[in-house]
């Protein structure tokens, strides 16, 4: 959850304004020569000042005591993990309750404590149980410390992930997003509720962390009783108690607590609104399920949401993988999904998993070059997930009798490399290796830097990787005179796409737009002759809107640029309207632009 700083800074005022005025003279500070700053002014003679001690203290003392006025380069130096925020916007992960989940996958971990495919050891499942898994508890906490350890909070991408969120209840899915909405808003204001949530769940709900206290556990090697009928026995009156509730305040037959778990359209289109100009806005709302769950009806209630990307498991291009590994569909329901979510404007992040049973390294490689060589797939953002042995999944079976095993370091690395290899600058590839403990794997590569592995490899090659986040400028300066626009075409099942970048010379990107060029009928009459932007992005340190940042590629116009040059080859080819999948909290920048709001969509007439 984070440090939160309590630290008198009044009475520690002259070690803290020293180590201020040392940070600000040093405009290239090191993490280590940081270091030595603080043992040089230790607390009480002896302890050293946390990063949110200092980032508290600058905020108190900036323009005092000889101190220039606030400055963000020097936040930024005594900022904790930066990177965070720098791919221009902050990052905040919820995860929804245990729920029962559709598929019997055979890799999947089954911890009746979370929802499928999590474990209890991993670090946001840890703060998802020690909320309750509620979803105004983990947004408010997990904002409060991003704020402690200097990360801007005004524009946020809330990431919900457990289970397949197409599986909920609707009401479920309202109330969880109205309610991080909720916590946006207070957090912004300066309120913070918790305490009387956590009131409220201690009293009524059996996820809060002093009531949850199941001991069941499932043994992958002799799975007596599945994921959902173990979650289904431990949860079942917690479920019950759910349902008849959202019953009772549907009816008007009960006054609704703030852990009712029921919401209305109406409720959260209200949350929306408010969110467009509130203090801590969402740019970006995103949520995962599975491809056999997509349909035309559940990506307009996605839409409805207020999410702009799915995340969506491929897991793997061969049916015959799928079947093995008991996936529960098939390589047509992948197509049918991105197409659809194409259709709707999502940016699509893909799931793929190497070393699945049945599969090898070269068939891995193979499926990985289909998954960019044919147009139904071609994922914005990609995580590759390689397969991990975990106790309680069934692939424990498979690993007993010997048919199948964890690829070898070399294997492994010779997979990812041929993977980083054959992504097109067009693709994001967010994660390489998923952040399982080593405590919770079995056997295999439990390498967790194999992203750097992989680099460095490519690095000795003379060739290094051209997906997105290899090439982000992040905190550097730009000079937007000194980039170039960059413009490649591809096909999909969906029509044509066109990724617009800002680049530098080395192609390091400073900025993006992704502009979908729509073929065949549209998904919904409200997007009937538009051309669509699928996303737009400006790298560098996510600053508050409206704040300035001279040098940095944030607020250097790469944006109005980028939309305008949109707008040009939309017209160029023959649209009559441009529409953007905004995301609630971008809706004034795009208005500012010249888009008029529609009922799910803004448009530009051109």
């Amino acid at each position: 959850m984070g440090h939160k700083s309590t630290l008198d800074l009044e009475a520690y005022r002259e070690p803290l304004v020293a180590i201020l005025g040392e940070v600000i003279a040093a405009p290239s500070l090191t993490r280590a020569q940081l270091a030595r700053v603080l043992k040089r002014y230790p607390k009480d003679g002896r302890g050293l000042f946390a990063n949110d001690d200092l980032i508290r203290a600058y905020r108190a003392f900036a323009g005092t005591e000889g101190l220039p006025p606030y400055d963000l380069d020097v936040l930024a130096r005594l900022r904790l993990k930066p990177v965070r925020s720098m791919s221009g916007v902050t990052p905040v992960t919820v995860l929804t309750k245990p729920f029962p989940c559709p598929g019997e996958c055979l890799f999947c971990p089954n911890d009746v404590r979370m929802p499928k495919s999590y474990l209890s050891n991993e670090p946001g499942a840890q703060r998802a149980e020690q909320n309750a898994f509620d979803p105004y508890l983990q947004t408010m906490s997990r904002l409060t410390a991003l704020r402690n350890t200097g990360h801007p909070t005004g524009k946020i991408e809330v990431i919900v992930l457990g289970g397949t969120w197409s599986f909920y209840p609707e009401t479920y899915q309202i109330w969880f997003v109205k309610r991080i909405f909720d916590a946006l808003h207070d957090f912004g204001k300066g309120i913070d509720r918790s305490a009387a949530v956590r009131d409220a769940l201690r009293e009524v709900s059996q996820l809060h962390p002093e009531r949850n206290t199941t001991t069941v556990t499932l043994a992958g090697i002799d799975l007596a009783r599945s994921y959902n009928q173990a979650v289904q026995s431990v949860y079942d009156a917690e479920m019950r108690r759910s349902r008849e509730q959202a019953r009772e305040i549907a009816r008007g037959e009960r006054d609704r607590s703030p852990v009712d778990e029921y919401a209305t359209w109406t409720e959260l289109a209200a949350a929306h609104d408010e969110n467009e100009y509130a203090r801590c806005r969402c740019v970006g709302l995103v949520v995962e399920t599975r491809p056999d769950h997509i349909s035309e009806e559940e990506v307009i209630r996605i839409r409805r949401l207020g999410a702009t990307k799915v995340q969506i498991g491929f897991q793997s291009l061969s049916d015959d993988v799928l079947r093995l590994n008991k996936r529960g569909h098939t390589v047509a329901a992948t197509r049918r999904a991105v197409r659809l979510l194409r259709q709707a404007g999502f940016k699509i992040h893909a799931h793929w998993m190497p070393n699945l049973y049945g599969s090898s390294p070269e068939a891995d490689i193979t499926d990985y070059a289909r998954m960019f060589a044919e147009p139904d797939f071609r994922p914005d953002e990609l995580k590759i997930y390689p397969c991990s042995l975990i106790e309680s999944a069934e692939l424990m079976q498979r690993y007993e009798d010997g048919s199948w095993r964890p690829y070898t370091h070399d294997e492994l690395l010779h997979v990812l490399v041929e993977c980083f290899r054959r992504t097109p600058e067009y693709c994001r590839l967010t994660r390489v290796v998923r952040d399982i403990p080593s405590t919770d794997i079995v056997t295999g590569d439990m390498t967790t830097n194999f992203r750097q592995t992989v680099e460095q490899a490519l690095a000795e090659q003379g060739e290094r990787s051209a997906d997105i986040r290899s090439r982000e400028i992040r905190g550097q300066s730009v000079e937007p005179d000194g980039l170039r626009l960059d413009e490649q075409r591809y096909v999909t099942s969906a029509g044509e796409e066109v990724f617009l970048q800002f680049v530098t010379d080395d192609r390091r990107v400073a900025g993006f737009l992704r502009l979908a060029l729509p073929s065949g009928p549209p998904l919904m009459d409200e997007l009937d002759g538009a051309a669509m932007i699928r996303e737009v992005h400006v790298y560098g340190q996510s600053l508050v809107p409206g704040e300035e940042s001279p040098g940095k590629a944030q607020h250097a116009g790469l944006g109005t640029r980028l939309l305008d040059r949109a707008a040009e080859i939309a017209a160029g080819q023959g649209y009559a309207r441009l529409a953007v999948i905004s995301a609630v909290g971008t809706r004034g920048y795009y208005r500012g632009r010249g888009f008029a709001d529609g009922h799910l969509y803004q448009f530009r007439a051109l």
